[in-house]
């Protein structure tokens, strides 16, 4: 079978070039190609992927690259441009769920998931390349598994449907890396397109793009890294995804997709405080994603302002996954000129986002460094992102 269509880069990737001779020095041979995939930004729709809600993330312009070339045996060899673990060495014969650690579990599970789908995976030898800061919230990893299952889609001729290889990497998540994420991330980066967000249904994964451009409007959306690190493998994500499936059942639904915003008032009555407050941010933060779409379409990203606070006090509130850092990041960018903000991603940690006019941006970055200063927190790292194009082949 022949590989499915995929988007390939209009010109050079800025680097590419450099990735595949650095390849060829390390590994004594030139590689099949070079593939990459964007992180993302979650817009609007929190924790609402794994409860078959509605997200709206968009792919941004940084990237995880990882040039590849065909091994003739079953080995696999992996190495990154950063970090001092070396070059690491797997067979596939060998991959089983806790066997891999660090940044090569997820190219690694990926092989793992396809192999378990039946697909013929050879050895590879992979250099991986990143600007997708770690530990974010923008997605480092999941750039790292759309990369690589970019790459073993075409390089294999499975021919999957970006629906497939979503379902492929989320297995890699899920069973073999051990996190229990839901699909948000995998559709952003590997269905995403340049100036749109991407309105995905996590029940049916029915996608559509929604235009999101920030600078017609006078808009740039700032992403603040808190540098404060997190792990979806850790107990705090868990724990939120066991009280929405506790919810979900004393409700009597399939999932909390079918709680709608109507239903809480009977919901505070059935289910215990903690519980309950955990529903109402899943409920309420559905009913915000389409609320969000409906007015970019009408009237535009300066529209949504007030959509973005009110998801960042629910999460704050209700879902309990923010931390000081990223309070202070939200509440000092919204007093001094952002119109909304909000953190993204799984939480405990991360980056926010504040939606900003191009004329506060300077005093957006200044008050939040100064901010962190005064509060004795790491320095953040701030920076604008723009809706970009998916997962594709570069050289």
């Amino acid at each position: 079978m022949s590989a499915a269509p995929h988007p390939t880069a209009d010109s050079a990737v800025p680097g590419t070039q450099d990735l595949a001779a650095r390849f060829t020095r390390e590994f004594g041979a030139a590689p099949a190609g070079v593939w990459q995939a964007p992180g993302r930004v979650n817009l609007i729709g929190e924790h609402t992927d794994y409860n078959e809600g509605f997200v709206l993330p968009f792919a941004i312009d940084r990237t995880a690259r990882v040039a590849v070339g065909i091994r003739q045996d079953s080995t696999v060899r992996l190495l990154s441009t950063y970090g001092d673990q070396g070059m690491v060495s797997a067979s596939l014969d060998a991959l089983e769920p806790g066997s891999a650690k660090g940044w090569t579990k997820y190219p690694l599970g990926v092989m793992w998931a396809l192999r378990e789908r039946g697909i013929d995976v050879p050895g590879i030898d992979l250099l991986l390349d990143s600007d997708v800061p770690l530990g974010a919230g923008l997605s480092s990893s999941h750039a790292i598994e759309c990369a690589v299952v970019t790459a073993l889609n075409e390089l294999t001729g499975a021919g999957l449907a970006a629906q497939d290889m979503v379902l492929a990497t989320q297995r890699a998540e899920n069973d073999f890396v051990g996190a229990p994420t839901g699909i948000m991330d995998q559709s952003a980066s590997l269905r995403g397109a340049k100036g749109h967000a991407v309105f995905l249904d996590c029940r049916d994964q029915n996608a559509t793009l929604v235009p999101f451009e920030t600078e017609p409007a006078g808009l740039v959306l700032l992403v603040i890294d808190t540098k404060v690190s997190h792990s979806h493998a850790d107990g705090g994500y868990a724990s939120r995804r066991a009280s929405c499936e506790l919810g979900a059942e004393v409700m009597g639904v399939k999932a909390l997709r079918d709680v709608q915003v109507g239903d809480l008032e009977e919901a505070s009555g059935l289910l215990d405080e903690v519980t309950f407050r955990r529903v109402r941010h899943v409920v309420t933060e559905n009913d915000r994603v389409l609320q969000t779409v409906e007015r970019l379409a009408a009237e535009g990203p300066a529209a949504i302002g007030t959509l973005l606070d009110a998801s960042h006090a629910s999460m704050r509130d209700d879902f309990e996954i923010s931390c000081p850092e990223l309070d202070l990041a939200v509440d000092t960018a919204r007093a001094n000129g952002a119109i909304g903000a909000r953190m993204t991603g799984g939480g405990f940690g991360g980056a926010a986002i504040a939606l900003t006019p191009v004329a506060s941006e300077a005093k957006v970055r200044a008050a939040v460094v100064r901010a962190f200063a005064e509060a004795g927190y790491a320095a953040p790292d701030i920076f604008t992102v723009s809706p970009a194009a998916g997962a594709m082949r570069v050289a």
